[in-house]
């Protein structure tokens, strides 16, 4: 309804009053009251005022502005979106039982805030909306359905905590998963990656070292162990200008200690850990490895071997073109070893597994074809051998006294590399282990090269921009944590039927937006939401979901 002014005459006189119109239930219809008395047209008049019927118009035109606009409703400061995709890392963060063993660091600090409240409300940010830590405490926590109880200050000084000793909390996680779900750890995958920092100084953790994205800032390197079922068992970080090699150690070293594992385990990794020592500390402490090896570097009577057209078996699709070939070998090879400071020359039997692909050499034969055309391109132009990067290894550069270096090209280098285009050699200590067993087990890790891509990509965990030593490493322990909840839904709950990047999708895009006292459900259907709606006898599909509904997604145990 509304307010209007009112003339009432009366003796001679003209009254006034700004009147309001209303509904009345007992009239079942309008009904009229006075909202102001403002006297007579007359005393008006002599006070001094010109035009009082005018003026009070105005006054009354205001009040039904604001009345207008209190009716309409208003945008809020708070978002009513909320997350809901993080309940099943929540569900399985609950079933590992974790927090009892965070409270106990309450025991010898003087927390200001709970801490295990912190790691999985990080945990949980980081999957539904991965950005920076000043982000996620103004943007992305507010919306998760309970809200913190900790400041941004606060935020950051426990992520410097659990960063300084970031290696418990990965044996607290490594330990309960064993515990809850089982480890196989009769074959591990280990491989090593790199993340950058936008900065231009190093220090003595950000050093700079070859990086994986070919950058040229400051790195941190990180190594990550996987069990048999492709699960998160092990993490270990290392300044960037450190040889990842004797990370393969460490790492495995640590898992054994802290999970009493004293059985056999064969572990997985690529070239880059290739080396004698790692060779040597697996077989010393009774494991064994399965590693890829570099054909060019072969002594010239092993090249002879890979070159041989006999012992070949062909593996082919389902229309007859080849997809690989395959060959192999048992035989004692040598490997030179350092024990207390002294060289020595150790013979280990092992298997060799040669194999060939023809799609991979097409591929690495463009590559070798570009870099050699590069190389020639730049010989003409006199270039500096800083200049040639990766092409570098395709030129001969011969100094002469008193002048200039003559540039060459070294057709003998590319020569061999297009000679060996498309081989690659496996070796293991598994000598009884079939060779397309073999083949299979090496080619496992790329679910480790997709853990990488997880932590780079979806978890948008680079750059970093963290600048201390402790919130660096507490920053990628959160990473890791996700990984780890990500891959225990993925293969323990979900038994491996979607892609990781559906899963993501799935966590980031569940959200729902509050309506008054209801809850409207935004996500578009996905074969994810519908199998876990019946498994899970969840109402995930429903359009709207009421503040019960809610609560009973969030708090449901897996």
């Amino acid at each position: 309804m509304a307010f209007y002014l009112k003339k009432t005459k009366l003796k001679g006189r003209t009254y006034l009053s700004i009147d309001e119109s209303f509904y009345s239930s007992e009239k079942k219809g309008t009904a009229h009251r006075c909202y102001k008395s403002l006297g007579s047209v007359e005393t008006w008049l002599e006070k001094g005022l010109a035009d009082p019927i005018a003026h009070f118009q105005l006054e009354v035109d205001a009040l039904n502005q604001e009345k207008a606009e209190d009716g309409v409703r208003k945008i809020s400061d708070i978002s009513p979106i909320l997350y809901l995709g993080y309940f099943p890392l929540k569900s399985i963060l609950e079933k590992l039982r974790i927090k009892k063993y965070v409270d106990y660091f309450k025991l010898t600090h003087d927390f200001q805030f709970d801490l295990y409240e912190l790691l999985s409300s990080l945990i949980f940010a980081r999957a539904v909306n991965p950005c920076s830590k000043y982000r996620t405490f103004h943007e992305v926590l507010p919306n998760l359905y309970e809200p913190v109880h900790y400041s941004y200050d606060q935020l950051l000084d426990g992520l410097s905590f659990i960063g300084n000793d970031y290696q418990k909390f990965v044996e607290i996680f490594t330990v309960q998963t064993k515990k809850v779900f089982g480890l196989d750890t009769s074959r591990s995958y280990f491989d090593c990656t790199n993340f950058y920092f936008e900065i231009d100084r190093e220090d003595d953790f950000r050093r700079k070292g070859p990086s994986k994205e070919h950058k040229k800032e400051p790195i941190v390197g990180l190594g990550l162990l996987l069990d048999n079922n492709q699960i998160p068992i092990g993490m270990k970080m290392y300044p960037g200008n450190e040889s990842e090699k004797p990370v393969l150690r460490d790492v495995i070293g640590q898992l054994k200690a802290q999970n009493n594992i004293t059985g056999r385990t064969v572990h997985v990794a690529d070239k880059g850990l290739n080396c004698a020592q790692n060779i040597a500390s697996s077989k010393k402490n009774g494991d064994g490895y399965l590693f890829s090896k570099s054909v060019k570097g072969l002594p010239e009577t092993e090249k002879t071997w890979v070159l041989l057209e006999d012992g070949w078996t062909d593996v082919k699709d389902k229309k007859g073109s080849l997809l690989y070939r395959y060959k192999s070998c048992v035989e004692k090879f040598p490997y030179k070893v350092e024990h207390d400071g002294k060289g020595s020359i150790v013979y280990l039997t092992e298997k060799r597994l040669l194999t060939y692909n023809p799609s991979l050499a097409a591929k690495k034969r463009y590559e070798i074809c570009r870099l050699a055309e590069k190389a020639k391109a730049l010989t003409v132009s006199g270039a500096k051998k800083t200049e040639y990067g990766e092409a570098g290894k395709y030129v001969s550069f011969t100094d002469k006294a008193g002048e200039k270096a003559v540039v060459k090209i070294n057709q003998g280098a590319i020569d061999k590399d297009l000679k060996f285009a498309g081989y690659n050699l496996l070796v293991t200590s598994e000598t009884e282990m079939s060779d397309r067993d073999i083949y299979s087990t090496y080619h496992n890790l790329w679910r480790i090269e997709e853990s990488f891509k997880i932590m780079k990509s979806d978890l948008d965990a680079r750059p970093a921009f963290c600048q201390k030593e402790e919130t660096i490493k507490g920053h990628f322990l959160i990473c890791y944590l996700t990984v780890l909840l990500e891959r225990l839904f993925q293969f323990k709950v979900l038994e491996n039927k979607y892609a990781t990047t559906e899963i993501f999708r799935f966590l980031k895009d569940f959200r729902v937006t509050k309506a008054e006292t209801k809850y409207i459900n935004t996500a578009t259907s996905s074969d994810i939401i519908n199998e876990l709606s019946l498994k899970l006898k969840l109402p995930l599909t429903n359009y709207f979901l009421t503040e019960t509904q809610v609560r009973s997604i969030l708090n449901h145990k897996i």
